[in-house]
């Protein structure tokens, strides 16, 4: 694992050690190492969240209603909620 060093102004090293000092954390650079992991997870999602956004502006004016829309979601919500449960 490599090392990395940084700089906190006073508050800030304070509060890192506080997480660390409530027992969730073993130390210091594990709840930074969360915070990274974290910040990894949120940025992927919204990647991914931006892309669709991208797909579905790039496909263009659908056709149909808006309550043609919602029903087609509406079903295919329940479609999922159906083989989630039968999983």
């Amino acid at each position: 694992m490599a090392t990395m060093n940084i700089s906190l102004p006073d508050k800030m090293k304070q509060w890192v050690e506080e997480q660390a000092a409530t027992g969730r954390y073993a130390n210091s650079s594990d709840y930074v190492r969360d915070l990274v992991r974290k910040d990894q997870a949120h940025r992927e999602a919204i990647s991914k969240l931006q892309q669709v956004v991208d797909e579905a502006r790039a496909s263009g004016v659908s056709d149909k209603t808006v309550d043609e829309v919602f029903a087609e979601a509406r079903l295919k919500a329940i479609a999922a909620l159906k083989a989630r449960d039968a999983a």
